[in-house]
C-alpha cells in the first residue's frame, strides 16, 4: 500500500506537469493569434485570386498553359501538411488517416509525396511512401518563400508530364475547437463547376473587366501565382489549426492534472486519518491494558 511519503511524491509530480501543461496552453493562445489572424488575412486574396482567374479563363475559347493540360491519372503527387510536434490531440492522427485514405484509394497508380511538417514526414517514411521533397520546422513561422519553393516544384514536376495530378490535404482552421479536413485538388487547374458556383460568383465572372495586358499573358502570369497562393494559404490554416488543437488540448490536460492532484489528494487524507486511528487506538488500547 503507497504511503504518505508515495502520495506526496505523486502529488508534486502530477503538479509540476500541470505547470507544464498550463505553460504550454499560455504559449499555444498567444501564437494562435498570430496564426489565425494571418490565415483569415489570406483567404479573401485567395478567394478574389481565383475568381478573376476563373474569369479570366472563360473568356478565352482554348486555354493553352501547361498547368491545365488534362491527362490520366496515372502518376499522382500529394502534398500533405501535418504538424511539426506533437501534443495537439488528434491533430496529426486526423490528418494522416485523411491522407492515406486518398494515397489507398489511388494504390495501384504511381504515388509520390510531398510532406510538409515533421510529424507527417515520419508517419509517411515508416508506412514506407516516396517522397518527392520533404519541408520540416516551416510551420512554426509560415514564409511565402516555402510557400513558393513547394509550388515550383509541383508545377515543374507537372509541366514535365513526371506527375498527371497534384493533390493537397490540410486542416482548415475553423474554431479554435474545430477544423476542417480539405483535400483539394491543385493541379490541373480547373474552373468551377457551373453547380458549385454561388449566384455572386457567377455574376462576378460575366463581369466585362478591362485589361492593359492581353488575357492569355494574364493567364500566363495568374496561374503559377494561383498555385503559390493556394499552397500558402493551406500552410497557414494548417499552422492555426495545429496551435488550435495544441492550446484544446493543454487546456483539457491542465483541467485533468487538476482533477487528479484532487482525487490523490482525497485518498492521501484518507490513509493519513486512517494511521492517525490506528495510533490512537493503539494508545488506547496500551493504557487500558497497563490499567
Amino acid at each position: 500500500m503507497p504511503t504518505l511519503l508515495d502520495f506526496r511524491r505523486r502529488i508534486r509530480s502530477v503538479k509540476n506537469t500541470q505547470q507544464i501543461t498550463r505553460a504550454m496552453k499560455f504559449v499555444a493562445a498567444a501564437r494562435l493569434r498570430r496564426a489565425q489572424e494571418a490565415a483569415l488575412a489570406a483567404r479573401p486574396y485567395a478567394k478574389e485570386l481565383a475568381r478573376v482567374l476563373r474569369s479570366i479563363m472563360s473568356r478565352i475559347e482554348q486555354p493553352e498553359h501547361p498547368l491545365l493540360a488534362q491527362r490520366p491519372e496515372e502518376k499522382i503527387l500529394v502534398i500533405v501538411l501535418s504538424g511539426e510536434r506533437g501534443l495537439a490531440g488528434a491533430f496529426n492522427s486526423n490528418i494522416l488517416r485523411k491522407a492515406t485514405e486518398l494515397l489507398r484509394a489511388n494504390k495501384a497508380k504511381k504515388l509520390s509525396i510531398v510532406p510538409v511538417g515533421k510529424k507527417g514526414r515520419d508517419a509517411l517514411r515508416r508506412a514506407g511512401f516516396t517522397f518527392a521533397a520533404e519541408y520540416v520546422d516551416v510551420l512554426a513561422r509560415v514564409d511565402f518563400a516555402i510557400a513558393r519553393d513547394i509550388a515550383a516544384l509541383v508545377t515543374d514536376r507537372y509541366a514535365k508530364e513526371e506527375t498527371d495530378s497534384v493533390y493537397i490535404a490540410f486542416s482548415e482552421f475553423k474554431t479554435v475547437m474545430t477544423s476542417n479536413l480539405v483535400v483539394e485538388k491543385l493541379l490541373p487547374v480547373q474552373a468551377l463547376p457551373a453547380d458549385e458556383e454561388s449566384a455572386g460568383e457567377r455574376a462576378s465572372a460575366q463581369v466585362d473587366y478591362i485589361y492593359e495586358q492581353p488575357k492569355e499573358m494574364l493567364l500566363d502570369k495568374l496561374l503559377p501565382r494561383y498555385i503559390e497562393t493556394q499552397v500558402l494559404r493551406a500552410m497557414l490554416e494548417s499552422s492555426a489549426a495545429e496551435y488550435a488543437a495544441r492550446m484544446t488540448a493543454m487546456e483539457s490536460a491542465t483541467k485533468n492534472a487538476g482533477e487528479v492532484i484532487e482525487a490523490l489528494t482525497l485518498h492521501m487524507n484518507k490513509v493519513r486519518q486512517a494511521a492517525i486511528t490506528k495510533e490512537i487506538i493503539e494508545i488506547v488500547s496500551g493504557a487500558s491494558s497497563t490499567a
